[in-house]
């Protein structure tokens, strides 16, 4: 491994399973992903049998707070340390450029580790690694319970670097196919094709690294984004995997005391990509509310003054509604098993139509007025878990990906769930590997 402390990098040893792994079943989806939907994970199940995969090394969420959760933290450590006394990782030491396919777009990005020394997911965080949302600290314990005495990590972590001059990734991206083919292969449930090439020219990845060490230059970050010189730089904003990565935070900063500062669990494995990536898209993250027991209007009006509410004949017309919106007020789509319609915020709480909303429901959820609340991916997700009986969805428009930066440093961490780096079926699936332990 190589470190690079100037713009808190490690070029890390990648575990990848060896070629007679078949790649379909080890990979699988972010274990945030479906928490609504278990016939989802039931597939998944079913696809990888006995196989080799990833699905043994995760908790996927939709387990949480079922009897299955202790015993499965239990087991993914038992599995992890199986596939490596069984040598079904082998390592790379360097950087690998990857490639996403999925819905006629194609993501690039490189995997990487980052120092976690660079990184405070607090409130008015002015460190070169942040997180683009507010972190919901009671979301940690599940994740700190896998990581803790693990002795591998599997980071489903994309992190987002702003570079409209395309000098990071997209030279590796013009070089790939001179470079050794790792892996190519149909991801499963029709979540697209992965590729990944390892980066064994130096003079590529020093190139990236002396393409990062400009974006952190401070006199080109204060110019380009005409903020005061007491603004830290701002290099990597977590885009997924804020949690994951919060985690990793929290046991290194417990563990730092008696470990030393060299210890491999300093750094966590992520995969890095440009938010001027033309396949990448940022897609809204709707809510749903199950088992509502007030009635959710009054309670709006109380909370949020004047709303006008406006009926509409589909789930189309809303989200029409919705994403043309524009002015003072604000649209916020609703879906019950009676219909769709749209309400309209006289004066809004927040500058995104999601910080209105999770302004409202938060403590309205804390009072008690609905049994849960669930966060989910795609217009189909909402509608469908929103129309039945008892729940209520709410539908909400994209934020401009090119807004995320100057947003982060001049107002510090979005409302949570703000945005998502496509839908659910996009989401990064857990393929490298790297030992912590």
């Amino acid at each position: 491994m190589r470190l690079y402390p100037s713009v808190g990098l490690q070029v890390a040893d990648i575990l990848l399973p060896r070629p007679r792994i078949d790649l379909r079943k080890w990979a699988v989806i972010a274990c945030d992903q479906f928490t609504s939907e278990p016939e989802y994970w039931n597939q998944v199940r079913e696809i990888v049998g006995n196989s080799p995969s990833t699905y043994n090394l995760i908790l996927p969420e939709v387990l949480l707070g079922t009897v299955e959760e202790q015993e499965r933290i239990q087991s993914t450590q038992r599995a992890m340390q199986d596939y490596l006394d069984q040598q079904i990782l082998m390592i790379h030491e360097g950087l690998i450029y990857v490639e996403r396919e999925i819905g006629g777009r194609t993501r690039h990005g490189l995997m990487l580790a980052l120092d976690l020394e660079k990184y405070d997911f607090s409130k008015g965080s002015q460190s070169m690694i942040r997180a683009t949302e507010g972190t919901i600290l009671d979301r940690l314990p599940p994740r700190i319970r896998i990581r803790e005495g693990a002795p591998v990590e599997l980071p489903h972590i994309l992190v987002l670097i702003d570079d409209p001059d395309r000098t990071v990734i997209e030279p590796i991206r013009s070089a790939a196919q001179e470079l050794p083919k790792l892996y190519d292969f149909e991801l499963m449930l029709g979540s697209g094709h992965l590729r990944g090439y390892f980066v064994n020219n130096p003079a590529l990845e020093k190139g990236a690294i002396h393409a990062l060490e400009q974006l952190a230059s401070p006199e080109r970050f204060h110019a380009h984004y005409g903020v005061p010189s007491d603004k830290g730089v701002l290099l990597y904003a977590v885009g997924d995997g804020n949690h994951s990565l919060a985690t990793a935070k929290s046991i290194w900063e417990k563990m730092k005391p008696s470990v030393g500062m060299n210890h491999p669990a300093r750094y966590a494995l992520i995969e890095l990509e440009n938010v001027h990536d033309e396949g990448l898209e940022f897609k809204p993250i709707h809510r749903v509310i199950f088992n509502v027991r007030e009635n959710v209007y009054d309670a709006m009006i109380a909370a949020l003054g004047n709303i006008r509410i406006q009926p509409c004949s589909s789930a189309f017309e809303m989200i029409g509604v919705v994403e043309r919106q524009a002015g003072a007020e604000q649209a916020i789509g609703i879906i019950t098993r009676e219909g769709c319609k749209v309400v309209w915020v006289e004066k809004p709480t927040s500058n995104l139509p999601v910080g209105t909303l999770q302004s409202f429901l938060d403590p309205w959820l804390k009072q008690g007025g609905a049994e849960k609340i669930d966060y989910v991916h795609g217009s189909e997700a909402v509608t469908s878990l929103g129309s039945q009986s008892g729940n209520m969805g709410f539908y909400l428009p994209p934020m401009p990906k090119n807004d995320l930066f100057k947003t982060v440093i001049l107002d510090g961490a979005l409302p949570r769930k703000t945005f998502s780096m496509g839908e659910a079926e996009e989401k990064r699936f857990y393929m490298e590997a790297r030992r912590i332990a």
